[in-house]
């Protein structure tokens, strides 16, 4: 009903009783996101009959009523088939100033226009394949893009920056030779990393170094939102640039991530939006060149060098511990550098351990970024080794158990989804310097036994990857400990009574065939399969393993 009396308003009123009934409509429905198919054919005329009153000359609160209406119907992918041509197309663009005119956003007036436009825009290219289709013909990209030069620089118009990125992103979503097009014709890449600049309200005190208030006040509502989907828009834009080969590449990919920085030490105006923002940030720096990422540390200033001395004078001399602590919990310093974004990225990735579900899509990359990090860079490696792996002094619980980083992380080592536990033991491993006894050490050859077997380091060795040789200081505690922990279980155990030790010889003997009996019964019906270590320390049935082993023997013998 609510459709008839529209529609009839539409074809047959005037400009202020059309505003007037799609305002009605629009109140109503604003909240509507499933139609009923009875009505479809009267939403698809009540689409076509909107179309014919915006290319009149109307005014601008009845093009913005028709542009609400319209964004309502657009939800509904079944009537889009009919509406979705080129001609509609266009006047949606025009409406939206992405035409090729040099037309400046001057008229304050028609910023809502231009904001339902491209929220129609959006709702329509999300819903029709043939509107994406006509984003190509039409080259909608491109016109996106300038229209988001015409605006970088002005905060007064956030929202419409906002939706032009949405859409930047939709359509680099769903078309990939779009990325490209992006990144190396429209240079997407800067431009990106500019509206990003903008949004932060960045002031540069080195070439990749921005100055941090960590006063001052949180990043508004709009500013945040603007800022993730110009994220999820370079994200599309770098997804394939992990390699760098030019060193102008390289000079922007350490820019945006000096930018990424800067994000990961600001705050949004709730906890939430903080967090999505980051979760944003932590997936893009996923895609810069694992070179680039050393921008995320960087050398002291002298403003923090002299608090950290001015704390340090305030304590005893005495008491050199609690200066340690200080230094580090002041600013997050670690060999002259300021490892503060590093230890937002550590937070974070724990914040995701403690929530317990949807490990794959909310851990996994941090997990990842964190490993390459270590991987690449030494100074990272180190303090993250210091943070989620310090010198060991409980022996007596279990590395699983506790609410450590170590612990949550050991655990995860066993998880049940194979990519989750996977990059959990990369990422001890790697702190380890890929060594298999430090490994040993911290998480047991219980929890580090999967690592291993994939590795081929069952039988011990170390990794394909260089590392520095400086050695790892166990405390007194563990050297004290060592003979007694069980390898295992990767900690102390009381000794446990013999249950032989009170058998007869005759007792041992028919014990030890029942044993023989049973395996072999289970080899037997396939029920277990006796595995064996080839020199190369990976598993393989015990028979070829031994035969390697023979082979080996063989060749290595002298045989004058």
């Amino acid at each position: 009903m609510d459709e008839e009396r529209a529609l009839y308003i539409v074809r047959a009123g005037e400009a202020g009783a059309i505003e007037r009934v799609l305002r009605d409509y629009s109140d109503k429905h604003r909240a509507t996101f499933k139609f009923e198919s009875t009505d479809e054919d009267k939403r698809k005329k009540l689409c076509e009959g909107i179309f014919k009153v915006l290319v009149k000359d109307v005014p601008t609160t009845c093009q913005v009523s028709c542009l609400e209406v319209l964004r309502i119907l657009s939800r509904d992918k079944k009537i889009l088939v009919p509406v979705t041509t080129k001609e509609n197309m266009q006047i949606l663009l025009r409406l939206a100033k992405l035409t090729e005119s040099d037309d400046s956003l001057e008229k304050v007036s028609e910023f809502p226009v231009i904001v339902e436009s491209l929220k129609c825009l959006c709702n329509i290219v999300f819903n029709s394949q043939m509107a994406q289709q006509l984003s190509l013909e039409l080259n909608l990209a491109a016109k996106l893009c300038n229209l988001l030069r015409k605006c970088k620089d002005r905060k007064f118009i956030n929202d419409i920056k906002c939706f032009d990125l949405r859409l930047l992103f939709l359509l680099s979503l769903l078309h990939t030779d779009i990325r490209s097009q992006l990144r190396y014709e429209l240079q997407g890449l800067p431009l990106l990393t500019q509206i990003l600049e903008s949004a932060f309200s960045i002031k540069w005190t080195d070439e990749y170094e921005s100055a941090i208030d960590h006063n001052g006040p949180p990043l508004s509502p709009q500013e945040t939102d603007c800022a993730i989907e110009a994220l999820k828009a370079l994200f599309n834009v770098t997804v394939d640039s992990w390699k760098v080969h030019k060193e102008s590449d390289s000079h922007q990919f350490r820019v945006m991530a000096a930018v990424l920085r800067h994000c990961l030490l600001i705050v949004g105006p709730t906890e939430d939006k903080t967090e999505e923002l980051h979760s944003n940030a932590v997936n893009l720096l996923s895609n810069v060149p694992v070179s680039c990422l050393d921008v995320l540390i960087c050398p002291l200033t002298h403003e923090e060098t002299a608090q950290e001395a001015t704390t340090l004078d305030e304590l005893p001399s005495d008491k050199t511990a609690e200066k340690e602590t200080v230094l580090k919990n002041n600013t997050m310093e670690y060999n002259g550098m300021n490892m503060e974004a590093i230890h937002v990225l550590l937070n974070f990735m724990e914040k995701r351990i403690d929530k317990g579900s949807s490990y794959r899509e909310g851990l996994t990359p941090v997990l990842s970024l964190l490993t390459e990090c270590s991987r690449a860079h030494r100074n990272i490696r180190k303090f993250l080794k210091d943070q989620v792996l310090p010198p060991l002094r409980d022996v007596t619980n279990r590395p699983e158990v506790g609410s450590t980083v170590r612990n949550k992380l050991v655990r995860l080592m066993t998880h049940v989804d194979l990519g989750v536990k996977q990059i959990a033991a990369e990422f001890l491993f790697v702190l380890c310097k890929e060594r298999v006894d430090s490994l040993l050490k911290y998480t047991g050859y219980g929890n580090a036994a999967g690592l291993l077997a994939a590795r081929g380091l069952l039988a011990g060795g170390r990794g394909d990857n260089w590392y520095s040789e400086d050695e790892d200081t166990d405390t007194e505690e563990y050297k004290n400990a060592k003979p007694n922990i069980n390898l295992i279980t990767g900690h102390l155990e009381e000794p446990m009574p013999n249950p032989i030790d009170e058998m007869t010889e005759e007792q041992k003997e028919y014990e030890a065939m029942k044993l023989v009996n049973m395996l072999d019964k289970l080899s037997r019906e396939e029920l277990l399969k006796p595995m064996g270590l080839k020199p190369d320390g990976t598993i393989t049935p015990l028979e070829e393993a031994l035969n390697q082993y023979s082979v080996l023997e063989e060749t290595s013998s002298d045989t004058d």
